[in-house]
């Protein structure tokens, strides 16, 4: 009787399929590490970006505390201050606080600026504005508005 079910003499064997699961094992882990750094970056962007808003934040607490230090002179416009003006002359109190302020902005944000505002009621605005170009393309700024 003949064996129906006999093994040929030559048996197929699958080769090289672990191979193919390593290789696509490594592309689907490069691809989820690309991402992992494209996340890192975008928030060491944001992270920086934060960092100058809370710069700004407390730089502008810092003028307002001087402006109350002094608030005859600040009542009168003494501190007033444009974004394009000159850094004023140190001949009186509040031409060196605004000085020294302008000169702090300049040091600690990318091309800080900074004015400030005291309309007739005592209402203070100050604005300070900063070059944010890795996290925004237009410059940033940070107003903030109170009374003496």
């Amino acid at each position: 009787m003949l064996n129906i079910y006999r093994r040929s003499a030559f048996t197929y064997t699958q080769a090289g399929v672990s191979m193919i699961e390593v290789l696509v094992a490594i592309i689907i882990l490069s691809v989820g590490l690309l991402g992992l750094a494209g996340l890192q970056t975008a928030g060491l962007m944001h992270n920086q970006s934060a960092s100058f808003r809370s710069t700004a934040s407390v730089m502008a607490y810092g003028i307002l505390d001087s402006m109350r230090a002094n608030r005859i002179e600040a009542g009168a416009g003494s501190y007033n201050h444009l974004l394009e003006d000159a850094v004023p002359a140190v001949e009186t109190i509040s031409g060196q606080d605004v000085s020294n302020w302008l000169n702090e902005l300049a040091l600690r944000l990318p091309e800080g600026l900074g004015s400030i505002d005291v309309d007739a009621d005592n209402k203070v605005t100050v604005l300070i504005q900063w070059d944010d170009s890795r996290g925004a393309v237009a410059p940033q700024q940070f107003a903030m508005t109170t009374r003496l």
